[in-house]
């Protein structure tokens, strides 16, 4: 009778995380472009987002020429920019690479990765924008670090920029990540994406 109990915990168990693997890569598969990674690196960064363009970005019926240029990463390793172009083509733009803990309705949780597409209008809107809302709010902003903030939307993502020791922060919410990214990364991406698009 023990062994009988035994052999059924044992079976409930095992179903029990071949079910979670199931999720998990039902989850891998979706239209959302998440993956599961253990961890970030430039590298991994550079390597999916080409697969993010050349399925989702750029026509490749035909053989393409392309290039993608990293151009900055949070140092939280939570958001990365990388700029695309293909000249025979007509496109080129600027691709923001998300990081972080991710988790389905299953409750499952797992390091992700997800990437957004800004074509070139888009992006130098974007990245304007948020360059422009630091300068218009700056006053406000410097007056209670920390505690004083500003937010908008720009198309489906979320912003909120705040100042912290003298230097100010920029969080970006998409498509369930929540990304910090500091000064000199938003910078750097910025000046970069501006001298290479030209």
């Amino acid at each position: 009778m023990k062994k009988s109990v035994v052999k059924i915990i044992g079976i409930a168990l095992f179903l029990a995380t071949f079910g979670v693997c199931n999720v998990q890569a039902q989850v891998v598969q979706t239209s959302q472009n998440l993956f599961q990674a253990k961890e970030f690196s430039k590298e991994i960064a550079l390597y999916k987002a080409k697969t993010f363009l050349i399925y989702n970005v750029l026509d490749t019926k035909y053989i393409t020429q392309f290039e993608a240029i990293p151009l900055a990463a949070a140092s939280s390793g939570e958001l990365t920019t990388l700029l695309y172009r293909s000249t025979e083509q007509n496109l080129d733009g600027l691709i923001l690479g998300f990081f972080g803990d991710y988790w389905n309705e299953s409750g499952v949780t797992f390091q992700g990765y997800g990437f957004k597409n800004l074509p070139k209008n888009q992006a130098t809107e974007f990245l304007n924008k948020i360059q422009d809302e630091i300068e218009k709010n700056k006053k406000f902003l410097r007056e209670n670090n920390d505690n004083n903030n500003i937010a908008f939307d720009f198309d489906d993502l979320k912003v909120m920029i705040w100042t912290t020791n003298g230097s100010y922060l920029i969080r970006v919410y998409w498509n369930g990540f929540d990304s910090t990214w500091e000064k000199t990364s938003f910078e750097r991406s910025k000046r970069r994406f501006e001298k290479k698009i030209k």
